[in-house]
This record gives C-alpha cells, sequence and structure tokens, in this order.
C-alpha cells in the first residue's frame, strides 16, 4: 500500500516545480539516466508487487499433513440428557412414602403432559490424550449426560463413561474400553504468541470431523464470571456449537488449548473463540484421572471495602 502513496507524492512535488524545455530538459533526463534512476514510478510499483506477491504466498502454511496425523485422535460426542422438563425420575422417589410418590409420578411437566421420561440430544467433541482410552472434553458437554457415544474418526462407535468432571475449569475426562488408540499430548510448556497460527479440530453443529484454522488473537482472557477459572485463549480458528472440548493445535501437532466457548451474538461463529489452555487442562485432567476429581486449595479469608467506623 505505501507504493502508490510514495508514488503520489513525488508526482504532486514534480508538479509544482517549474517546468523545464529545450536543453534543460535535455539535460535532465541524461543526468537521470546515468545515475540508475527510474523516472516512472508506477513501472517500479508494478514490478515490485509481481517480484514480491509469489513471495508472500509461498509463506503461507499449508495444514493437510498436520490435520492427517492429528485428526484420529479426535472424536465426535452423541449425548443423550434428561430434558429439563423430565418428570422426577427413580432415583428421586426412591425411598419416598407411598402416597408422595404416586403424586409425583403423575405430576404434569411444565408443557402440561403427564409425566413420563423425556430426553434431549447434543452433541460435542472431545479427544484422546492416553492410548488406553482416556478422553478429555468440556464439563458442559456431559455435565447431564445419561448417555454418551463416542465416534472414532475410523466410524467405530464406542460407550463412554464419565470419570470426572470440574465445573471451575469447564473440564470433563471420559473412559472408552479398549486399548491401542491413538492420542495426542497437551503442550503446557509451549509459548504461544498473539499472531501464531492454529488448527482447531472438533465436531461442529454435529457434522463430524472438522478442521478450521486461524491465529492466536489474544492471551488471558477473562470471559467467565466469578469462582471461574480465567486465563483463556483468544483464538480466530472458526469455531461452533459443537466444537466445545475438541482440541487446538499448533504446528507442531500439539495440543495448545481446549475449545470451550464462542463469543456471538447470533450464536454463530464471528471469528472470536476461546480455549482453555493446555498448562491448565493438563493439571486439571491428571488429577480427574488420578483421583476422580480435582482438588483446589482453601483460604479462610473476606475481602471487602474497609468502612470508616472498621478503621476507627
Amino acid at each position: 500500500l505505501s507504493g502508490p502513496v510514495v508514488q503520489k507524492s513525488k508526482t504532486q512535488r514534480f508538479l509544482r516545480r517549474p517546468v523545464l524545455t529545450g536543453a534543460a530538459a535535455l539535460a535532465l533526463g541524461i543526468a537521470a539516466f546515468g545515475a540508475g534512476q527510474i523516472l516512472s514510478p508506477s513501472l517500479s510499483t508494478a514490478q515490485q508487487i509481481k517480484t514480491e506477491a509469489p513471495k508472500a504466498a509461498a509463506m503461507l502454511p499449508g495444514f493437510a499433513d498436520l490435520v492427517d496425523r492429528v485428526s484420529p485422535a479426535v472424536v465426535s460426542l452423541e449425548v443423550v440428557a434428561a430434558a429439563a422438563d423430565e418428570g422426577p425420575s427413580a432415583d428421586d422417589l426412591e425411598g419416598m412414602p407411598p402416597q408422595w410418590r404416586r403424586f409425583f409420578e403423575q405430576m404434569p411437566n411444565q408443557r402440561g403432559n403427564q409425566a413420563r421420561p423425556r430426553e434431549q440430544r447434543g452433541g460435542g467433541s472431545g479427544f484422546f490424550i492416553t492410548s488406553t482410552g482416556y478422553i478429555v472434553t468440556n464439563n458442559h458437554v456431559v455435565e447431564k449426560a445419561k448417555e454418551i457415544t463416542a465416534t472414532l474418526k475410523d466410524g467405530r462407535e464406542l460407550k463412554a463413561t464419565v470419570v470426572g468432571r470440574d465445573e471451575r475449569t469447564d473440564l470433563a475426562v471420559l473412559k472408552v474400553e479398549g486399548g491401542s488408540f491413538p492420542y495426542v499430548q497437551f503442550a503446557p510448556e509451549a509459548r504461544i504468541r498473539v499472531g501464531d497460527w492454529v488448527v482447531a479440530i472438533g465436531n461442529p453443529f454435529g457434522l463430524g470431523g472438522t478442521a478450521t484454522a486461524g491465529i492466536v488473537s489474544a492471551l488471558g482472557r477473562d470471559i467467565r464470571g466469578e469462582g471461574n477459572i480465567a486465563d483463556f485463549i483468544q483464538i480466530d480458528a472458526p469455531i461452533n456449537p459443537g466444537n466445545s472440548g475438541g482440541p487446538t493445535f499448533d504446528m507442531s501437532g500439539r495440543v495448545i488449548g481446549v475449545n470451550t466457548a464462542i463469543f456471538s451474538r447470533s450464536g454463530g461463529n464471528v471469528g472470536i473463540g476461546f480455549a482453555i489452555p493446555a498448562s491448565l487442562a493438563d493439571r486439571t485432567t491428571k488429577q480427574i484421572i488420578e483421583q476422580g476429581k480435582v482438588t483446589y486449595g482453601w483460604l479462610g479469608v473476606l475481602i471487602q471495602d474497609v468502612s470508616r467506623e472498621m478503621a476507627d
């Protein structure tokens, strides 16, 4: 963009000078030629664009090899959960006196229908972090799940169970039976920078394995309310509903984050997505696998404004 601007300013300066005629003009032309100067800025700019454009194109990365290498470790999750207006479950009614049990069994739900088992289905993403079948995903994908099915890239469908969940980090670990699964690893030591290329793979809108690419847009984003861990990576690789729980890869195929949220006024991608950093995800998932839960430190301190009375 600087070429045309410079060209315009030079032309304007030249037009403001006295017009040279005759021998003076000829002498000026010979002097310029002898000095090796080009008197046609537009020609110079055109030549410059032709030589630089292929160099810029050659610097753009290709993602095919990376996606081929890591995508077998990514799974699509289908979740069957209880609908919000489902009547009391058998577990809820267990131990109640018969008269109360009959009352709740006959109680209509929010839509005015007789209470009966209802289901709602959702989808999400996950990825293997061990060859023995441990899968990482988001807590909000599976927190109300009654049944979870993981679909692998090769088409296999496996039943998954929840090993543990952590609401504060929005992470969960699942387990499927079997072994020798392709897996990827977190890169907690990765020093990512704003502008680095990233690739997100997941299950947007239930379409299955989908790869999108972008860059790291920002680091250390706080998008959660009080009580949640807030240190998210902002990326502009397109992610949509269903991408939740899928991995964010760097160009080396290392997992640098777990896709967990988007900012959108419409519900679709607008180029602002958020991923849980690998350093936090690595610590959290290891605790879940080892203990079934995440343990946090607790400090008995209350923070509040100091009034004049308190100060006195």
